[in-house]
């Protein structure tokens, strides 16, 4: 008998928060908020917040999508190592694009605080280590570039890792003050609960099938054959966005992540911090809330959705292999195993901003692992554009760029 599920954990852990009714008359708006996971709660909460008149459809039921799959891992740390992303974009935009995403996670910790959350937001450490000899040398050249912007980052030696966290068969690594973990599932159903009192209407099972532009207005058809008049449309639907921008501005990977209880003798500080390595994909590792070890990994390309779940046995031994190299005495028993898709950018950054084919609207795409920091920069985004403002991030998070 298979007791494993392979449903995501926090779908399980959480079951359903909330249900919304879907559209079923005509509407208008000043914001109509496309994609209901944790980027679609975020500028929607950013919008009811400055008085807009907000909409938020969704054609799944809210947060089914990615948000739902995500291991909720709250970096400051983008892809694309710094020192690379230096050499690629210039040193002011990838320090920017990194500060922004520490920022990110101090806005989420206050924002947690403001609505009372009881998503488990946690301040962590993270350790990024050398899971390679030859993977030292660059590792070291990424810890003096993060030294050098100002980050509070230490480099520990194998044995250190070794003495901190139990780790075996390191070769150093790089720990950063500055992460933190949450429950970006419930988190983002909080907001929408908060925000519907505030007079945000949300509608799931609703989706988009034809947008018509007028000078000042966007028209938008749904599923149902009724439509939403509104001034400005924000798309906050990450991977999909695919299927509606023509150009190849994103790679489509899967990754998979098990779950299991945890022996906590046998683990040291591993509540109190994010580890992932340097391996190619890299493994990722955190706790939950709850008291659970998760552990993430086995990324490659998507191809479509029964291949990738068709993986799971063997992404979930390939994922254990690697726990064992670290942690060779240390048996895991998956309770959860799970995949989820996610975009892949070649510089680690989101896109957010207006695209040409698309009049009076914006996008707000946190693509890679860091999807959730650069969303809460995007609220920001948004917000200077619905004013008419730039930003400082938009040359470097702009299609076409």
């Amino acid at each position: 008998m298979n007791l494993k599920s392979n449903e995501p954990f926090w779908l399980l852990k959480n079951g359903l928060i909330a249900s919304y009714p879907s559209l079923k008359s005509n509407e208008e708006c000043d914001v109509l908020v496309i994609g209901g996971g944790i980027t679609g709660s975020l500028i929607a909460h950013q919008m009811v917040t400055e008085g807009y008149k907000t909409i938020l459809i969704d054609k799944r039921e809210i947060c089914n999508g990615s948000t739902s799959a995500t291991t909720s891992m709250l970096q400051y740390e983008i892809d694309v190592p710094l020192f690379e992303l230096i050499e690629q974009i210039g040193e002011k935009g990838a320090v920017e694009s990194y500060k922004a995403c520490s920022d990110s996670i101090d806005t989420i910790e206050k924002l947690s605080k403001e609505i009372k959350s009881t998503s488990g937001f946690k301040r962590k450490k993270s350790l990024y280590y050398a899971s390679k000899k030859k993977d030292v040398e660059w590792l070291k050249k990424e810890y003096k570039a993060r030294k050098d912007a100002g980050f509070d980052v230490k480099w520990l030696e194998s044995k250190d890792i070794l003495k901190q966290f139990g780790f075996e068969n390191t070769f150093g690594g790089i720990l950063s003050k500055q992460g933190a973990s949450i429950d970006a599932f419930k988190f983002s159903h909080e907001l929408f609960k908060l925000n519907e009192k505030e007079g945000l209407q949300i509608f799931d099972k609703t989706e988009m099938t034809k947008v018509e532009y007028f000078k000042g207005y966007n028209l938008v058809t749904v599923d149902s054959g009724f439509e939403i008049k509104a001034k400005k449309i924000i798309y906050c639907i990450g991977y999909e966005s695919k299927n509606l921008i023509k150009e190849n501005f994103v790679n489509l990977k899967s990754t998979y992540a098990i779950v299991s209880e945890i022996d906590h003798d046998k683990f040291k500080n591993i509540t109190n911090t994010l580890v992932w390595n340097t391996d190619e994909p890299y493994m990722y590792m955190r706790t939950t809330d709850d008291g659970r070890l998760l552990i993430g990994g086995g990324d490659e390309d998507f191809y479509d959705a029964e291949k990738r779940d068709n993986l799971l046995d063997k992404k979930e031994k390939e994922i254990l292999k690697t726990l064992k190299k670290i942690k060779p005495d240390y048996h895991f028993y998956t309770d959860f195993v799970w995949a989820g898709t996610f975009g892949e950018t070649k510089d680690g950054l989101p896109y957010i901003g207006d695209h040409k084919n698309f009049k009076n609207s914006y996008f707000v795409l946190g693509f890679g692992g860091n999807g959730i920091t650069f969303s809460v920069t995007g609220m920001e985004m948004a917000s200077q554009f619905m004013k008419g403002k730039k930003h400082l991030l938009s040359r470097y998070f702009k299609f076409g760029r």
